[in-house]
C-alpha cells in the first residue's frame, strides 16, 4: 500500500477516520516537512463511541506533522490542500444512517477542492455483490466497487490505478465484516483516483 502511494518528503496527507497505524507511517514517509491531517468526522467518532479530539491537537506523541482536523462530511476542508486524501473501510459508512446520512456528492466535490491539481483520492471499502449498489452499506458494512467509481467520475475524477493487494476471492461478499472468519480477512478494493 505504501509503494502505491509514493508518498514523498514534504507531502501532505489527509487521513479521514483516522488510525494510529497508518498515521505513524505517513508520519515518517513524509518527514518533518511534510504534513499528515488526522481527519475526525464528529458523527463518526461519536457512533465509534469515541471522544472527538480537539481541532488543531497534535494526535501522536512523537509525531509532530500529524494535526487533528474536525469536520463534517457536508462541510469538509482541510488547511491547506493535500496531495492525497485517503479514506480506509469507510467510505460506505458515508451513506448510513448515523452519518446523516451524509451528502455523498457533495463530500467528493469537496475532496475534489481540497487536493492539489493532480492530487489522489485513495478509497479503500469491502466488496459488496455486484450491482447491490448501496444496499449493504448499514448491513453488512459494504459497498458495490461500481458505485465508488460513480461517485468519484461525477466529482471529476479520474481512476488511475487499482490495486488488488487486499483481493479475497474466497470472501462470498455477503457475510458482515465484522463477523467470524471473514473479519480482518474481507475482499477490499483499492481505487486511486486523480484530480486533473
Amino acid at each position: 500500500m505504501l509503494a502505491l502511494l509514493d508518498l514523498r518528503p514534504g507531502a501532505t496527507i489527509a487521513d479521514i477516520w483516522p488510525g494510529d497505524y497508518w498515521d505513524r507511517l505517513f508520519s515518517t514517509l513524509v518527514g518533518s516537512t511534510g504534513k499528515v491531517y488526522a481527519v475526525h468526522f464528529v458523527e463518526g467518532d461519536k457512533d465509534d463511541k469515541i471522544v472527538t479530539p480537539p481541532s488543531g491537537s497534535k494526535s501522536l506523541p512523537g509525531h509532530d506533522n500529524v494535526t487533528v482536523v474536525v469536520s463534517h462530511p457536508n462541510r469538509f476542508s482541510l488547511p491547506t490542500r493535500a496531495d492525497i486524501v485517503w479514506i480506509r473501510q469507510n467510505y460506505h459508512d458515508l451513506y448510513d444512517r448515523f452519518m446523516g446520512p451524509a451528502d455523498v456528492a457533495a463530500f467528493n466535490r469537496a475532496v475534489f477542492q481540497s487536493l492539489k491539481p493532480g492530487g489522489r483520492f485513495v478509497v479503500i471499502d469491502h466488496v459488496a455483490p455486484a450491482g447491490s449498489g448501496l444496499r449493504s452499506t448499514d448491513t453488512t458494512h459494504r459497498i458495490d466497487p461500481e458505485r465508488v467509481k460513480a461517485d468519484a467520475a461525477r466529482a471529476g475524477f479520474r481512476l488511475v490505478a487499482v490495486s488488488d493487494v487486499l483481493r479475497n476471492p474466497a470472501d462470498p461478499h455477503t457475510a458482515t465484516v465484522f463477523e467470524g472468519p471473514i473479519r480482518g480477512h474481507t475482499d477490499q478494493f483499492v481505487y486511486v483516483f486523480k484530480r486533473p
